[in-house]
């Protein structure tokens, strides 16, 4: 019999945070606290930009875009702050700014190989290749044992998994 395996991904679903972004703008336009403080949140690219006449603000509007991507089911792994996530001053405004990132990087890869080698079943073996994960094993009850530990240490880790092309 061939070997199971599966990919260990970390990918943005970048519909999801487009419509998060959008709830986001709709509530904060909406919102009697953010009348007048020129509160505004956008999503240019691969960067969500918010932006309030003070840092107090800025933070709520940060509060309330996290509010709607989780509620998309989007993880808040994968924003990367501009500024560790203080608002910075421009002009008469207060700018953050936060970076969508996607694939696990080669540290975080190296951990994730780690605690497969040194917690998951010894018939687990993985590679890197290039952002992504291959785990093969000749059972795939010992896969979905694995996927069930990488889960419970979600928390560990820096980055937010996903398991496809399981086989």
């Amino acid at each position: 019999m061939a070997d199971s395996s599966f990919d260990i991904v970390s990918k943005v679903d970048h519909q999801e945070v487009a419509n998060a972004v959008n709830q986001a703008a709709k509530e904060i336009g909406t919102r009697y606290d953010f009348r007048n403080v020129g509160a505004r949140v956008e999503l240019t690219g691969e960067v969500i930009k918010m932006a309030a006449n003070t840092p107090e603000r800025c933070e709520a509007v940060l509060d309330v875009l996290q509010t709607k991507l989780v509620k998309r089911g989007v993880s808040l792994k994968h924003l990367d702050y501009s500024n560790d996530g203080e608002p910075s001053a421009s002009g008469k405004e207060y700018r953050l700014e936060a970076a969508l990132t996607s694939g696990i990087s080669s540290e975080n890869a190296k951990k994730i190989s780690k605690i497969i080698r040194d917690e998951g079943p010894k018939s687990v073996k993985s590679s890197i290749q290039g952002e992504e994960l291959r785990v093969t094993s000749k059972s795939r009850d010992d896969l979905q044992e694995l996927q069930r530990l990488l889960k419970a240490k979600g928390d560990d880790l820096d980055v937010a998994l996903q398991f496809t092309n399981y086989r």
